[in-house]
């Protein structure tokens, strides 16, 4: 007899499917992951790169939390909005 308790398979929600279960990071932990300052990391953030995401509804200033891996993907160039790359290359200077 076993003494390990019957796993019952639960469905999972269709809500859930498909999302990443990778933690949110700060934006001092992100920049740090890129080499590149924070503050030029939150003007990408609000200009729109993949893997930012605000929280809260502040109108004035927002709290940013990052996905590391869609960061390094945006970094990458394997996002396919052009904008993006543009934005993410250090050729291209400041966003400002």
């Amino acid at each position: 007899m076993s003494t390990q308790p019957n796993r019952i398979a639960r469905p999972q929600s269709p809500y859930l499917r498909g999302m990443s279960t990778e933690p949110f990071v700060s934006a001092d932990e992100a920049a740090s992951f890129l080499a590149i300052k924070r503050r030029y990391l939150l003007a990408l953030a609000r200009n729109g790169i993949a893997g930012a995401y605000a929280l809260g509804t502040g109108t004035v200033r927002k709290v940013w939390v990052f996905r590391l891996s869609e960061l390094a993907a945006a970094i990458a160039g394997k996002n396919s909005d052009p904008k993006m790359r543009e934005l993410c290359d250090p050729a291209f200077g400041s966003p400002r």
